[in-house]
């Protein structure tokens, strides 16, 4: 039976950034009621209502994993690893994006899915063999009758993404060689909840993974978890490492471990997230107090990334040009334009952050390391950070 815990109100598609902003445009614009459901049975935690997928994945879609220095080292250091730990003869990835993570192998020991067509177009060029099609079974029978069984599938914030689970996962277990294993990563529900980090929720995240969750879905697919890492990356991810249950693959101790400490949290209790949902509505308030006193004060306030969480903040906060003069990011395609539902405009941060600018709110707060040394004079000439992780607060040097 699914609960509804948390409601954060009419929301757009996140990845739909104007070009321009007149009647034509906003009224055209699409919106949705984004609420969040926890399922008693199996523990997932998802969208109350998603949102069909190709509304989202489209020949426009902005993001390009390779424009972050933390992504692209992440993405290199577990495409070597798994090399190195598996020896796959041949791998897919489902979701590719721009490759980042499929330029660390050769051309001819890997294929990609991403049903972006302008990414795949990318990977494509770059010689890598990419479907532009959505996963599903069957795209992975089409595949394994051109090529073979897969040694190694893996996938970054993608599987999250995806309404129909039990689709997906069958087609991963057709896909696989008997021992073959599935590699997949996607943002932690208890890093969420620990971090108070609502903006996880949008439209994209379909699903927030817990390792309780994951095991029960799998199940239902003649799939098993056999190893499982946290990771620091897009604010608390986790790493599921799965093959067949009749696999000899064994169990790591971590998978004992963490199952013990997801009990603890209580993460298969619906009063966990009820908590969580009060801490939001602290957060929102909170966060509207300081902005609004920070420009009674007559101080100027821009946002560092147009990203997606950026999206959900602005839209449950309310939060437009009164508050927020524009938005920075050094991606291109997103310069110019301006954020979704808001309409905040985005600028190039040429040479990092305008003197002027008292303060500026972290829209990637993910990266905070990578932007605070990055944006160091900022801090040195006097700029602060605001935050809302874990909850809201100045950062200054």
């Amino acid at each position: 039976m699914k609960k509804k815990f948390l409601n954060l109100f009419k929301q757009p598609i996140t990845n739909s950034y104007l070009s321009n902003i007149n009647k034509k445009t906003t009224k055209k614009e699409f919106f949705y009621n984004l609420s969040v459901v926890f399922d008693k049975k199996n523990y997932l935690v998802s969208l109350a209502n998603p949102i069909n997928p190709k509304k989202q994945y489209t020949n426009k879609y902005a993001h390009r994993a390779s424009q972050s220095v933390t992504m692209s080292q992440s993405f290199k250091k577990i495409a070597l690893k798994l090399q190195k730990k598996f020896k796959p003869s041949f791998s897919l990835e489902v979701g590719s994006n721009d490759g980042v993570f499929i330029k660390n192998f050769s051309k001819k020991k890997i294929i990609a899915v991403e049903p972006c067509s302008n990414l795949a177009k990318i990977t494509n060029k770059l010689g890598y063999v990419t479907y532009d099609k959505f996963w599903n079974k069957e795209l992975a029978n089409s595949i394994i009758g051109k090529y073979s069984k897969l040694d190694l599938i893996f996938s970054a914030n993608t599987m999250s993404h995806i309404p129909n689970l039990k689709e997906t996962f069958d087609a991963i277990y057709i896909s696989l060689n008997e021992d073959g294993v599935f590699v997949f990563e996607d943002p932690y529900i208890g890093s969420v909840i620990k971090m108070n980090s609502y903006d996880q929720f949008y439209d994209e995240h379909v699903h927030l993974f817990s390792l309780l969750s994951i095991s029960n879905l799998l199940e239902n697919s003649k799939l098993k978890i056999f190893d499982v890492e946290l990771l620091p990356t897009h604010g608390g991810s986790i790493r599921f490492y799965v093959c067949k249950k009749s696999s000899k693959i064994k169990k790591s101790k971590r998978v004992i471990e963490l199952k013990k400490r997801e009990l603890k949290q209580k993460l298969n209790k619906l009063i966990t997230y009820k908590k969580f949902a009060t801490r939001v509505k602290k957060s929102k308030r909170d966060l509207l107090l300081l902005l609004k006193k920070i420009k009674k004060n007559g101080k100027r306030i821009i946002s560092y990334g147009a990203t997606y969480k950026s999206a959900t903040i602005f839209n449950y906060c309310n939060i437009g040009t009164n508050l927020i003069e524009y938005v920075i990011d050094s991606t291109k395609n997103k310069q110019g334009k301006f954020t979704p539902g808001k309409h905040i405009p985005i600028k190039s941060p040429k040479n990092g952050i305008d003197k002027n600018v008292d303060y500026a709110f972290l829209g990637a707060w993910n990266f905070e390391k990578e932007i605070k040394k990055k944006e160091i004079n900022f801090l040195k000439n006097g700029g602060k950070f605001i935050t809302h992780i874990p909850s809201v607060k100045i950062i200054s040097l």
